[in-house]
């Protein structure tokens, strides 16, 4: 992706709670588009290999969660974090890290990671097509900054975190922020 395109147009399925229906697991599935994430609004899209990973887990997602307040006093309206899982996974994660003001975003079957230039193969740890780790910052659908960890493969030997984390994005929304009060 490059600063100035807009996000590609996508439909995400996902599984939304629904008291109506009723029983144990009151969930239905809600078809949501790349306009209901990123149209009027401006946002961090942050996307990982996969839910329930370490780096992911451990540092990008509780970093982007515990710092939602600087990012909305930098003029961030919402965060959003990808993943080429399915929407089960990414609300069991959302749930399993307690997370109340980042909303995940399931890329089931990659199709915008694709379409960024982002899905990769990591069939060398036995994930198969997913994510390369990127962040953004989108101002209603257009991206505005891209971060892109470097390294760029199919079944890269590593994990590069550092450009999309959350200190990385929040210094680049200062810096932002200064000159354009300058």
């Amino acid at each position: 992706m490059q600063v100035g395109v807009k996000v590609p147009n996508v439909v995400f399925k996902t599984r939304v709670r629904d008291e109506a229906v009723g029983g144990a697991n009151p969930f239905r599935w809600q078809d949501m588009t790349s306009d209901d994430y990123f149209k009027g609004k401006r946002v961090i899209l942050f996307s990982l290999p996969g839910a329930f990973t370490p780096t992911c887990s451990t540092y990008q997602l509780p970093g982007f969660e515990e710092n939602f307040a600087k990012f909305q006093e930098l003029g961030v309206d919402g965060i959003y974090c990808m993943s080429v899982n399915d929407s089960f996974v990414m609300n069991k994660w959302a749930e399993a890290q307690d997370v109340k003001n980042v909303n995940v975003i399931p890329d089931g079957s990659g199709e915008f990671t694709r379409k960024v230039g982002m899905l990769v193969r990591k069939d060398n740890l036995g994930f198969g097509l997913r994510s390369w780790r990127y962040a953004a910052v989108i101002d209603d659908g257009v991206v505005e900054a891209w971060f892109e960890e470097p390294g760029l493969e199919d079944n890269h030997g590593e994990d590069p975190y550092g450009e999309s984390s959350p200190e990385n994005l929040l210094k680049f929304l200062a810096n932002t922020k200064a000159e354009s009060a300058a």
